[in-house]
């Protein structure tokens, strides 16, 4: 798919689930539930502790290729090029990050996938947009995030953000009407109890009301 296009879905959908710390098969039975509850764009982490983290994120990643037909599916943490290229080599979509690494940003751009690096401060924000990234990832976004983004939304309007940290079903919408195009959401969505249990008709009920939460 064409990043404009990748683009659009983000803005359109306005949620990536976020999955971290699952082993393969459960990455990818989690995507699958995600999907039937509504959610088409999920981020798999790169796990910088893990012997092989960087080897389960790929084929964390494949496999929601492979199984959900209608799940755009990226990178989280990705703190190197090589995370950058292993990622985009499995079939990854966009790349974010937790900063605002130059060489990152570049090459990500060059590979003409999706860009979605981490920053927050208005300088922060500015010189990753000038870098080349698509949207900017606003983390953590906690206790005062909410008026924060409303404000650097004032002069920065020309460039997306996208909400992360602390997002859970009640304030998600409000981060996109403060001005965010989206959010990212981990546990409060990616339930690790249902998950952990089998339950995943319960996790696609947790999608289908976070999304019917932001769309009413």
């Amino acid at each position: 798919m064409r990043k404009e296009e990748v683009i659009r879905k983000i803005e359109e959908q306005k949620i990536i689930a976020i999955i971290r710390g699952l082993d393969t098969e459960t990455v990818a039975k989690t995507a699958v539930a995600l999907e039937k509850g509504g959610i088409g764009l999920i981020e798999v982490t790169f796990d910088q502790k893990a012997a092989d983290g960087y080897k389960e994120t790929a084929t964390g990643i494949s496999e929601i290729k492979k199984r959900c037909k209608n799940v755009i599916v990226g990178a989280g943490t990705v703190l190197t090029t090589e995370q950058a290229d292993i990622a985009v080599n499995a079939g990854a979509e966009f790349i974010i990050s937790p900063d605002s690494d130059e060489k990152v940003i570049r090459h990500t751009v060059k590979k003409g996938v999706v860009s979605i690096p981490g920053a927050y401060t208005a300088t922060e924000i500015k010189r990753a947009h000038d870098l080349g990234a698509d949207l900017i990832k606003v983390f953590p976004c906690i206790d005062g995030a909410l008026s924060y983004i409303k404000a650097i939304k004032a002069p920065l309007s020309h460039i997306k953000l996208l909400a992360v940290g602390g997002i859970n079903a009640d304030n998600a919408k409000d981060f996109i009407k403060a001005g965010a195009v989206g959010v990212g959401v981990g546990s409060a969505l990616v339930n690790k109890e249902f998950i952990k249990n089998g339950e995943y008709d319960k996790l696609t009920a947790l999608a289908e009301g976070f999304i019917h939460n932001l769309n009413n």
